[in-house]
């Protein structure tokens, strides 16, 4: 049974099958949110790929793992940061500096803490990954 937050479920089972090897994994059901964290794990070389699936029952994401992925979660709560505070949030989740990415939301689109940073605004923290 799924619970009530459809990131963490998908997160928590992209970190299951990479802790145990696989090499596919589905994530059902799929979203806009989950397809551009997907799209910041690939451009950031964690995922090896991704595709989605029309099945009739929400869709879902086809994403091909590479190994690279120790650890991935949601941010919960989803808390505000300002575009200079996003070392801070790095000594919180993040194991050593330049370690991982947090996934943050803006108002320009969802995007790692290194675009967020580059172009100076802050939005919030949503995701993980490293």
């Amino acid at each position: 049974m799924t619970g009530r937050d459809p990131l963490a479920d998908a997160l928590s089972g992209v970190n299951n099958a990479e802790s145990v090897g696989h090499l596919e994994h589905d994530i059902k059901p799929a979203s806009n949110t989950i397809g551009s964290i997907l799209e910041v794990f690939y451009d950031r070389g964690y995922i090896g790929g991704f595709e989605f699936v029309e099945d009739g029952r929400g869709g879902r994401f086809d994403v091909e793992l590479t190994g690279a992925i120790n650890e991935c979660g949601p941010v919960k709560p989803r808390y505000s940061v300002s575009a200079d505070d996003y070392e801070k949030w790095e000594k919180r989740y993040l194991p050593a500096r330049d370690y991982g990415t947090l996934i943050v939301t803006t108002s320009h689109g969802i995007m790692s803490h290194y675009e967020a940073r580059d172009e100076g605004i802050g939005g919030q923290v949503i995701a993980y990954v490293y």
